[in-house]
């Protein structure tokens, strides 16, 4: 008897000198064009620490990285340097063609709509070395039914192709490219694949978990990573040839920004561009230039129905969709994030000049909700 006591006693000590599992981070930051509204922050940026998460800490945002691309593409096109319109092989030097439409031209306004007819691959990153080229080359890269320009269908390999285009117009490597025409002047320091962040922004990252409880992505210890890019063998940049390989730093998905760096965004997206854009380049973002109509795109289950250049406009009033985020039938436009177990959004309502920008670390791959979002983002974008 004496021994069981023993035993109990010793397994309750341990339940209770054995850390509790940290609850998923997430972050909220409600603005307004004179500031922030409101700010939520919960759970650990890194469970390892027990550091708390904040609003300040950066996170890899997902697939808002595409919005803020957007926003480098028309620094360019404001400068004369790239033309939406342009068939992008003459800027690369290389062949971007859907094998079954040959004299069609591929152009960033395509690519940045999702309306290019690329399809993703299983696996859309390009290691060091090798070049995009041999990707894009693929007939199953395409979609051989639509011709370019026809079809909505979202893929995430049309942003390297985007990056590549900027290297070669801008005669800079992408992550620098970004830095200096939109990170530095938007004062920022936010960075693709923690290129160009700070020591000390590194130093607060979120680490991403699954539902599942392991790591998924950025466990960096606080320290910035020993290499940026995707290698087969060694991290040697200084070979890389300007145009060859714009996924090096995930333009699709890659950009490491807090809660607060979006909202910065979101206020100079609401503000009409500020000083930074031209009012008429942020109206050429947001303008819907793919509207489902029933049979014109594929709507990932009624999650896409509206998009612009790298920029969604919800909800939409029609069968098929369902993509009323905030559930107030209000026009939003902005970008969702998914990946590694994150969800995330940067979201503005310009008549009512207010906005969010969220990420919630952890949730189920399977999450929803009532809309074609997840639970975790329906509530994020609706708490008041």
């Amino acid at each position: 008897m004496r021994h069981l006591l023993l035993l109990l006693a010793l397994a309750g000590f341990a339940a209770i000198s054995r850390p509790a599992a940290a609850a998923p981070a997430e972050v909220r930051v409600a603005f307004d064009l004179r500031g922030e509204t409101g700010v939520h922050a919960s759970g650990a940026a890194d469970r390892a620490t027990g550091r708390h998460v904040t609003a300040d800490d950066p996170v890899r945002v997902a697939s808002i990285s595409k919005l803020v691309v957007a926003l480098g593409v028309m620094r360019m096109v404001e400068a004369g340097q790239l033309d939406l319109d342009r068939d992008v092989s003459e800027v690369l030097g290389w062949r971007v063609r859907n094998p079954a439409f040959p004299d069609a031209a591929v152009t960033l306004r395509q690519l940045l709509s999702h309306r290019s007819g690329l399809i993703d691959p299983a696996e859309y990153r390009v290691p060091l070395g090798e070049r995009l080229a041999g990707m894009v080359v693929r007939p199953e890269a395409w979609d051989a039914g639509h011709r370019p320009g026809t079809y909505f269908r979202y893929a995430n390999i049309g942003f390297p192709v985007i990056a590549s285009v900027m290297e070669k117009a801008g005669g800079e490597r992408f992550d620098r490219l970004m830095q200096r025409l939109v990170l530095a002047p938007l004062e920022l320091d936010a960075c693709f694949n923690w290129s160009t962040c700070s020591d000390a922004k590194i130093a607060r990252h979120v680490v991403l978990y699954r539902s599942t409880g392991e790591v998924a992505l950025d466990d960096l210890g606080g320290k910035r990573p020993h290499c940026p890019v995707i290698v087969k063998t060694g991290c040697d940049l200084a070979g890389y040839r300007l145009g060859e390989n714009g996924a090096l730093f995930s333009p699709q998905g890659g950009l490491r920004a807090s809660m607060r760096d979006l909202a910065a965004i979101g206020r100079m997206l609401l503000q009409g561009g500020g000083r930074f854009l031209k009012r008429g380049s942020i109206a050429e973002l947001e303008r819907v230039a793919w509207r489902f109509d029933g049979a014109n795109g594929d709507t990932s289950n009624g999650f896409y129905c509206q998009y612009g250049l790298a920029v969604t406009t919800l909800p939409t009033r029609r069968e098929g969709c369902a993509d009323d985020l905030f559930g107030d039938g209000r026009v939003h436009v902005g970008h969702a994030g998914e990946a590694y177990g994150l969800r995330s959004g940067l979201w503005i309502d310009r008549k009512r000049g207010t906005g969010v920008a969220f990420f919630a670390t952890a949730t189920q791959p399977d999450s929803k909700g009532v809309t074609a979002f997840s639970r975790e983002e329906e509530r994020l974008a609706r708490e008041r």
